[in-house]
């Protein structure tokens, strides 16, 4: 029973040494792209429709967002279809959690609704103007990254495609 016994307690030990290690993840945020809330939004301006974004993510330093004195961004997103750079988001402040700050879990962001864009007869491009719809639906996707509080930015992740019904 002695050597049982052993082995029981070394197994034991291993196992609590092995479960309260902190995590080691990279200083730099790495996130990984989970979905969304839904495929199809209705064109418009503003929040007259909008979709969720979740992805998840680690961060080493556990550094994310900043306080809310504190306007810098912390999610920043692009059209696929025009590259141009969306109004960044911020990420709330995440205190500091002791030695080992590594940190991981999952971020859901609300996006509205965008314009479908389209060229018109004469080849002008159009988004939200007031002028006959040409298409019936339009596409893109979402690149997005985020950045913590030393300045490390995330690899950039994709959504799936998203169909905007034009009106």
């Amino acid at each position: 029973m002695g050597k049982t016994w052993y082995v029981f307690v070394l197994a034991a030990v291993f196992t609590i040494t092995y479960c309260v290690q902190p995590p080691d993840y990279p200083e730099t945020p790495d996130i990984k792209y989970l979905g969304l809330s839904k495929k199809i939004l209705a064109q418009g301006e503003g929040y007259e429709d909008s979709l969720y974004v979740t992805f998840s993510f680690t961060d080493g330093d556990g550094d994310l967002g900043f306080p809310e004195s504190d306007t810098t961004g912390s999610v920043f997103i692009r059209d696929s279809r025009d590259s141009f750079q969306k109004p960044s988001l911020q990420l709330p402040y995440v205190e500091p959690q002791g030695a080992a700050n590594g940190i991981s879990g999952e971020i859901t962001v609300k996006l509205p609704t965008t314009c479908c864009i389209y060229l018109s007869p004469e080849g002008f491009k159009y988004a939200c103007e007031d002028v006959p719809v040409t298409i019936q639906y339009d596409s893109f996707f979402y690149f997005i990254k985020i950045r913590d509080r030393a300045g490390h930015v995330s690899n950039e992740i994709r959504t799936e495609t998203i169909l905007l019904r034009c009106q």
